[in-house]
């Protein structure tokens, strides 16, 4: 069974960084595509990016140049590294798999940024 366990997700003024983790379990042969998605109040939720086994990578526009996605194969790790936060950016983010046809979430962690 696959598990996905998030942390890092906090309390950031607007300007600041915070850096999110993902450690993925369950699987012997690797994981696919892995990704963070977010969820705001009365919002659906949207990808944020995703990230390839060979790191390719694909981002939503509203935060391109902001936060990157990398990933850490052999620990099946996956992380967000988010810089220059915004207000709009406070959300609960999600942890992704792709696995097998089936997509895994994790429980989530929420990340607020103050004006």
């Amino acid at each position: 069974q696959v598990q996905l366990v998030e942390s890092g997700g906090g309390l950031v003024q607007a300007g600041g960084s915070l850096r999110l983790s993902c450690a993925a379990s369950g699987s012997s042969f690797g994981f696919n595509v892995m990704g963070w998605y977010r969820q705001a109040p009365g919002n659906l939720r949207e990808l944020v990016a995703q990230i390839t086994p060979s790191g390719a990578t694909n981002y939503a526009d509203s935060v391109k140049g902001r936060f990157t996605i990398s990933r850490n194969n052999a620990a099946d790790t996956v992380y967000l590294q988010m810089n220059s936060l915004k207000p709009e950016d406070t959300a609960v983010y999600y942890c992704n798999v792709y696995q097998a046809g089936v997509d895994y979430w994790g429980q989530g962690t929420q990340v607020t940024v103050s004006s």
